[in-house]
């Protein structure tokens, strides 16, 4: 700010799942290489705190098995956005999302370019550039993006990282876990075309799964940041959080109930949908949903909307809770992931 220095920030979404983070990483370095005469620095920035990190066990694995140092990578934490914007420094690339949260709102004005999978929730007009595509993961658009740019941008360590995000997002390209598409399987193809020395599919899925999946020693407050979304209206923010455990033995943890309500209480949250979700050997997923409240009316709304859903229908099935205050449901459409469920509970509240 000091030096007038413009910065063009590349930056995924809050949850800073493998895909937004490597996205911002992937499109930052492309953006870097091909700019003619850059005024600006190109930062991708990581939108979670430094201290969030651990918690993204997949990414953590990826970089460091792609010898990336984390001290090498920016955190939300680590730089002035408002401050960027306010001195008219900066310029802002949205990847993996397409609409910041309210806290954000005042970088919305800084937003040069958008590249996400999500359906559009708003217009931008120009010269706001917007690429949405209903792909299986934004490091597809990533791919597309820069191999449409000049040969030999496109190096070993990104490939490695695009083609294990894709990999990992779309469950292995299987069809069964209804996330793939047509562009995903070519970008993945056309990046071990390129680079024929990636490693197998299957191995480098079950690794990031396998890695994703480790929750050994998180507390539950961990496990429940470790993937989380946001939503509210004008009375109540209310949490999305996916956990990467079976329902039944996430809700028979010890203490579970002081947690969820020390949670919510010390971040403002009125209630909290946890979505869980498994899979068996052939990558098919067994999808679950925890909606708790301490606020009777609140819970009740969420599980109505959730029960009558019908974009998609979620084809729920009441579990037995241990808690009153905890509606469980076994989620028959397993294809429904988190990012379908969302504007459902958006809409009720």
């Amino acid at each position: 700010i000091q030096q007038h220095q413009e910065i063009h920030v590349v930056m995924g979404n809050e949850a800073c799942d493998l895909d937004s983070t490597v996205s911002a990483l992937a499109l930052a370095y492309f953006l870097a290489q091909t700019s003619p005469a850059p005024k600006a620095a190109f930062v991708p920035v990581l939108n979670i705190p430094r201290a969030d990190f651990a918690l993204r066990t997949e990414t953590t694995f990826l970089l460091r098995d792609r010898g990336i140092p984390a001290d090498s990578l920016i955190f939300r934490d680590e730089i002035d956005l408002r401050g960027l914007h306010h001195a008219g420094l900066l310029s802002l690339t949205l990847v993996d999302h397409h609409v910041l949260p309210g806290v954000d709102a005042a970088l919305e004005e800084a937003v040069v370019e958008v590249l996400d999978h999500r359906p559009l929730e708003r217009d931008r007009g120009p010269p706001c550039q917007v690429t949405v595509e209903p792909v299986g993961s934004c490091a597809t658009l990533v791919t597309e993006r820069i191999l449409q740019g000049p040969p030999g941008v496109l190096d070993r360590t990104t490939a490695a990282l695009l083609h294990g995000t894709i990999l990992l997002d779309c469950i292995n390209l299987s069809p069964a876990a209804g996330r793939v598409t047509p562009r995903d399987v070519a970008c993945v193809s056309l990046l071990e075309e390129r680079f024929p020395e990636l490693p197998a599919r299957d191995a480098v899925f079950g690794a990031l799964q396998a890695a994703k999946f480790d929750v050994t020693g998180l507390t539950t407050e961990q496990m429940l940041r470790k993937d989380l979304k946001v939503i509210s209206n004008d009375e109540v923010v209310v949490a999305i959080s996916g956990v990467f455990e079976d329902l039944e033995t996430f809700l028979l943890r010890p203490g579970l109930l002081q947690d969820l309500e020390a949670f919510c209480q010390g971040r403002g949250y009125a209630g909290l949908v946890a979505m869980t979700v498994s899979f068996n050997e052939h990558h098919e997923p067994t999808r679950k949903l925890a909606v708790y409240s301490q606020q009777e009316p609140l819970r009740s709304m969420l599980c109505q909307a959730l029960e009558e859903a019908t974009t998609p229908s979620l084809l729920l099935q009441l579990l037995p809770s241990p808690w009153p205050s905890v509606v469980a449901y076994a989620q028959g459409n397993s294809v429904a992931t988190r990012k379908k469920v969302l504007p459902i509970l958006q809409a009720a509240l």
